[in-house]
């Protein structure tokens, strides 16, 4: 799209509000048409993310060991979308994290969801690159003989705790 435009009359170079410069016809008036941000080539850059062949490509796979998540199998997801997309794919990792709490006998202690950003080398559109969700799960044995003397001493230490005096 960077260019000068030849043999139309009328013609003129717009700079483009992204730095490049955008070929456009007169319609009467001395006004250029609108050119959408998402058809222009910023400065520096190879292609419009319209046309872009990177982020037309792009695939997301999940890495983890988790069978019931989406996108173990290779996807693509638009940039536009990729920001959202991410998150609820993170959030699925978290929600199994709490059942499998719940399950086991465990309690969540903490969860960490990261993001990953990037910019395309192509086009020069950001988005979400990825993520990574980080659980610590602390799981009781009510087998061990350690856990139940002190699950007994906690609830003798709970008797009378919570006596109403006035009554």
């Amino acid at each position: 799209m960077i260019g000068m435009t030849t043999g139309i009359s009328g013609g003129y170079n717009n700079y483009g509000m992204y730095g490049s410069y955008q070929s456009a016809r007169s319609t009467g008036s001395d006004k250029p048409h609108a050119v959408a941000p998402e058809d222009q080539v910023k400065l520096g850059r190879k292609s419009s993310p319209n046309d872009c062949d990177t982020c037309k490509t792009r695939k997301y796979q999940d890495g983890s060991n988790e069978g019931d998540v989406s996108f173990k199998a290779p996807g693509h997801i638009s940039p536009q979308a990729s920001a959202g997309t991410v998150r609820a794919h993170e959030q699925e990792h978290v929600s199994n994290a709490y059942e499998k709490a719940a399950k086991n006998n465990g309690k969540v202690l903490s969860v960490s969801v990261t993001l990953k950003s990037a910019i395309c080398p192509e086009c020069g559109t950001s988005y979400v690159a990825g993520g990574t969700t980080s659980t610590a799960i602390k799981y009781t044995n009510e087998e061990n003989p350690y856990q139940k003397n002190k699950k007994a001493l906690d609830a003798m230490n709970q008797i009378g705790s919570n006596i109403d005096y006035v009554a």
